[in-house]
C-alpha cells in the first residue's frame, strides 16, 4: 500500500486522530505531549500514530495535510491544525466541545 492511501486509510478509519512523536503515555517532544494531555483532557477516546515509529508516514503527511509540523489533529476527516491551534481551543473549551460532538457521533463498541 502507497504511504498516501495509508495515511488516507488511517483518517477514514478514525474520527479523531492524532499524528505524534512517541504516544499519549510517553511522547517523545514537549508539543506532542502537550496536544495529547489536552486531547486525554477531553475525556473520550482517540486513536494515535507515532510518526517516530513510521518514517515514511513522517515524511508524507506534511505533504498530504500541507502542514509541516507534528503534532497534527485530523477530526473526522479534516485537518485540525497543530500544537498551539490545539491547545487554544483546548482553552477556550472549543477542543472537548468538538470532542465530544465527534463521539456521540461515532460511539466506540464498549469493551465488555
Amino acid at each position: 500500500m502507497e504511504t498516501v492511501d495509508k495515511i488516507k486509510q488511517q483518517i477514514a478509519e478514525h474520527p479523531v486522530l492524532l499524528y505524534m512523536k512517541g504516544s499519549p503515555k510517553l511522547p517523545s517532544c514537549g508539543f506532542s505531549s502537550q496536544a495529547s494531555q489536552a486531547l486525554m483532557s477531553c475525556g473520550q477516546a482517540f486513536a494515535y500514530v507515532d510518526i517516530l515509529q513510521n518514517p515514511d508516514i513522517r515524511a508524507e503527511l506534511p505533504k498530504f495535510a500541507d502542514w509541516p509540523t507534528f503534532p497534527q489533529l485530523w477530526v473526522e476527516g479534516e485537518l485540525v491544525g497543530g500544537c498551539d491551534i490545539i491547545l487554544e481551543m483546548f482553552q477556550k473549551g472549543e477542543l472537548q466541545s468538538l470532542i465530544n460532538e465527534v463521539a456521540e457521533r461515532h460511539p466506540q463498541p464498549s469493551a465488555e
